[in-house]
């Protein structure tokens, strides 16, 4: 299990020569458009602070040009940072020296692409492999991995193919086999499953988890797609225009959306099928009166277990089943109702 999360803190990058130059300019409201206009520079991230939990998924979402897969390639050093620092294992990545930043990515980091980025030339055994062979890993330790890696991600059989005589799904399992191979800390998932067919990507999305489930190793994954990043995320950040809008796990930022824009993120939703029943529930009145169920049944579930046992209530259960909460069909009712947009709310309130 990854032992550590990854702090990203006060985070800038803006790209152009002299980009150090303006983070001044930015930080006290220069946008975006402004410093492209009058200085030439891009504004690519804005002061950004997140904590990735070890162990855990943390999905950034955002648009096209949101700045999602800049912040990614920050983790690995891909890109530099104007300022800001990247902090794992109490090391600031952002001043590894060339050395320990190559160790670094050997040892502590895998990425998997949304293009694949499978070698042609090599067969599914060999991409697996690959990272170990520059690690210098003898061929019969490094194959033992890969093929039991093929294994666990549904490939064997296909050893020795080549990426072209595989499908779309099959090449990222190949990709995802490659990542895990290397026994890597953290996992950077940059649109890895944008390329997919919608049931294929669901499949990945469940590999993934199953996966997740045994390995607990810290991911970051990135994604434009707002139901992936519900299904996948123990924790979301939304990006906008190189700025986090909001973050925060998927049921906060469906019930809470911070403003329009995530607003219109979330109004399509399927709000019982993402809220738990710990998320809405109300204190335990010590009765024992109502059907059981589990903190973490989705309202749903809660909806349809009460109403199947003609109760009015349920009682909330945590994993050891002591009662910790109290559910009924009005507060379900009310959680699943998409709110008003921040600005519908002000002109009703005028």
């Amino acid at each position: 299990m990854a032992s550590h999360g990854i702090e990203i803190r006060n985070l800038y990058k803006i790209f152009g020569p002299r980009g150090r130059d303006y983070v001044e300019s930015v930080k006290a409201g220069m946008t975006k458009a402004e410093l492209n206009e009058k200085h030439g520079h891009v504004l690519g991230l804005k002061d950004i602070s997140i904590s990735m939990p070890a162990g855990g998924i943390t999905v950034v979402m955002g648009l096209s040009g949101s700045g999602k897969s800049t912040l990614i390639r920050h983790i690995n050093r891909l890109i530099e940072p104007t300022i800001g620092e990247v902090v794992y294992d109490g090391t600031d990545i952002c001043r590894m020296n060339e050395k320990d930043l190559r160790e670094f990515r050997r040892h502590k980091t895998a990425m998997v692409f949304q293009k694949f980025a499978l070698l042609p030339h090599r067969t599914v055994i060999e991409n697996t492999v690959y990272g170990l062979d520059i690690q210098g890993v003898p061929r019969a330790e490094s194959t033992r991995r890969g093929r039991y890696w093929i294994e666990r991600v549904g490939l064997s059989g296909f050893e020795n193919h080549y990426p072209n005589q595989l499908s779309g799904g099959m090449q990222q399992r190949v990709g995802l086999a490659r990542a895990l191979t290397n026994d890597a800390d953290i996992l950077l998932m940059d649109e890895a499953y944008s390329a997919l067919d919608p049931l294929i990507r669901v499949d990945m999305q469940t590999v993934l988890l199953d996966l997740q489930a045994e390995l607990k190793k810290t991911v970051v994954f990135i994604t434009h797609d707002l139901d992936e990043a519900l299904r996948l995320g123990d924790k979301i950040a939304i990006l906008r225009d190189g700025k986090v809008i909001q973050q925060g796990t998927g049921q906060e930022i469906v019930l809470s959306p911070a403003d329009d824009y995530i607003t219109a993120f979330v109004k399509e939703v399927n709000r019982g099928r993402v809220i738990q029943a710990r998320t809405v529930m109300r204190p335990f009145d010590g009765i024992m009166d109502g059907v059981r169920l589990a903190a973490n049944a989705t309202l749903e579930t809660a909806a349809k277990q009460i109403t199947e046992a003609g109760q009015s209530r349920a009682i909330v259960a945590d994993e050891n089943g002591a009662p910790v909460g109290l559910l009924d069909l009005p507060t379900i009712i009310a959680a699943m109702v998409t709110p008003a947009s921040h600005s519908a709310e002000k002109m009703a309130a005028e």
